[in-house]
C-alpha cells in the first residue's frame, strides 16, 4: 500500500502530532509499505526553524525509511490566533501542491489538531482520485472556544461548518478517543466510518530505567521527591496549578523536600516563570524542551509525572500522549484530568486522578505519594501492566488495516 501522509508536525520536533505520526509510519514502513510524510521546517513551538534545516519551497530526506517532503510554510510561534491561522493556511496550500507532484497513492491521510491540513488531504483526494482519511486528534475550532482563545464570532462559526464539512467527506475518520467519536455521531456523522485508535507508547524507547545520575546532580535533585510535566506550556494546560502546588507545599513548610519540573515551551512559559519568581516559590524547575531522543533521560530523573489541563468540559473528551509514556516508564501519574483519560488512569490503577486546577489536591497527592513507598511500588507495577494495552506498534497495525480497507 502506497500511503500519503499529511502533517504540519513531524519529526524532530517533539510534541504529541510529531512523535504519533513518525512511529506510526515507521511501522507501516517496517510491515512493507510505502509512506510519504508531506510537513514543513521543523519549528515547533517557538517558531524558529531548527538547526540543519531551512524553511524551503521543497526539500525532501528519508528518515527510518519514511520519505519526507518539507515544503514552505509561514512560520510563527505558538501563540497570536491570527499568526497560527496563517501558519496553518499556507501549509495547506503548499501541502496540496507538492501533493500533485508525488507518485499516485492508494489513500491519502490528513491529522489534526488543526483541520487545514485536512483540507489539503480532501483536495488532493478529489484530484488525484483517492479516498482520503481524517485523523482526528482534536474537537478544533471547539478548543478555541474550551481556552477562551478567540472570541465568539462568525468566523468561528464558519470553521465549524468547514469542520463538519470534512468528516462527512472523509472515507474514514481515525479518532484518537472514544469521546471524539461520540461527539462527532451526536452532530450527525456517520458512526460506522469512526474508528478509533488511540495514542499509545513505543516501549523500545519509553521503559523503565535508572535514575540518570549526572542530569540529577545537574538539577539538584538529590534526595528530592521530584515530580515533573514533560510538554507544551500553553493556554489549554493551566500549570499555574503546579506553581500553585509548589507554593502550598512551601507553605507548608516542606516545599524544600520537592522539585516540581516543568520541561517544555509554550505561550505560557515566560508567564509562568514570572509567577513562581513573584511567589517566591523555589522548587519549581524550568527547562527548555530537549531532543526527542533525550525525552526520556529526562522522565528518568522523576518519580511521579504530572498530567494536567485546563478545568473544560472539553478537555474531559481528550487523552494526553504522555499519559502513555509515563506509564511505559514506569512512572506514577498524578492526573489532573477528568473524563475518558481519568478512567484510564483509574482502570490500569497507574496513579492518582485530582480534579483539574486544584492545585491543593495536587499538593496532597504529591505528599501521599512521598510518603508511602509501597502505594509508590505498586502504582508503578501498575503503569508496566497497563502500557502492554497501548503498544505503539500493534496500535499502528490496526490504523493500517483499516487504510487497506479504505484503499480497496
Amino acid at each position: 500500500m502506497n500511503i500519503l501522509f499529511l502533517s504540519d508536525n513531524f519529526p524532530p520536533e517533539v510534541n504529541a502530532p510529531a512523535s504519533r505520526t513518525f512511529e506510526h509510519c515507521k511501522a507501516w514502513v517496517k510491515a512493507g509499505h510505502q509512506v510519504t510524510v508531506i510537513t514543513c521546517a521543523p519549528n515547533f513551538p517557538k517558531g524558529r526553524v531548527y538547526d540543519g534545516y531551512k524553511n524551503r519551497l521543497w526539500s525532501r530526506e528519508v528518515m527510518d525509511g519514511v520519505r519526507v517532503i518539507r515544503v514552505w510554510s509561514y512560520i510563527t510561534a505558538n501563540e497570536g490566533f491570527l499568526k497560527r491561522i496563517l501558519d496553518y493556511v499556507s501549509f495547506m496550500f503548499s501541502a496540496s501542491v507538492a501533493g500533485l507532484f508525488v507518485k499516485r497513492p492508494d489513500v491519502i491521510v490528513g491529522t489534526s489538531p488543526q483541520f487545514f491540513t485536512a483540507c489539503a488531504a480532501w483536495f488532493l483526494g478529489v484530484v488525484r482520485r483517492r479516498p482520503y482519511v481524517f485523523e482526528l486528534r482534536d474537537l478544533w475550532p471547539e478548543s478555541i472556544r474550551a481556552v477562551s482563545a478567540m472570541k465568539e464570532s462568525r468566523l468561528l462559526d464558519w470553521l465549524e461548518r468547514l469542520e463538519l464539512f470534512l468528516y462527512r467527506k472523509a472515507a474514514m475518520v481515525v479518532s484518537v478517543t472514544q469521546s471524539f467519536k461520540k461527539n462527532l455521531v451526536a452532530r450527525g456523522i456517520d458512526a460506522g466510518k469512526i474508528h478509533v485508535i488511540t495514542n499509545g507508547v513505543d516501549l523500545s524507547r519509553f521503559q523503565p530505567m535508572a535514575k540518570d545520575a549526572g542530569l540529577s546532580d545537574q538539577l539538584g535533585l538529590a534526595g528530592k521527591y521530584v515530580a515533573g510535566y514533560v510538554g507544551t506550556h500553553g493556554l489549554a494546560h493551566a500549570l499555574e496549578t503546579v506553581i500553585e502546588a509548589g507554593r502550598i507545599l512551601h507553605e507548608q513548610g516542606i516545599g524544600d523536600e520537592f522539585r516540581l519540573i516543568l520541561l517544555g515551551e509554550g505561550a505560557r512559559k515566560q508567564a509562568l516563570k514570572q509567577m513562581a519568581e513573584d511567589a517566591g516559590v523555589s522548587n519549581v524547575i524550568f527547562l527548555d524542551s530537549v531532543p526527542k531522543d533525550e525525552v526520556p533521560r529526562y522522565w528518568s530523573v522523576l518519580d511521579a509525572s504530572i498530567i494536567h489541563l485546563k478545568a473544560t468540559p472539553l478537555f474531559e473528551t481528550v487523552i494526553p500522549s504522555k499519559l502513555f509514556e509515563s506509564m511505559g516508564m514506569g512512572l506514577p501519574v498524578l492526573h489532573g484530568v477528568q473524563g475518558e483519560s481519568a478512567q484510564i488512569v483509574r482502570d490500569t490503577g497507574a496513579g492518582i486522578v485530582f480534579e483539574s486546577e486544584n492545585a491543593r489536591a495536587l499538593a496532597t497527592a504529591l505528599l501521599k505519594l512521598k510518603q508511602d513507598d509501597q502505594l509508590q511500588a505498586e502504582l508503578r507495577a501498575r503503569c508496566l501492566d497497563g502500557a502492554q494495552q497501548y503498544e505503539r506498534n500493534q496500535l499502528a497495525g490496526r490504523m493500517a488495516a483499516l487504510l487497506q480497507q479504505v484503499a480497496a
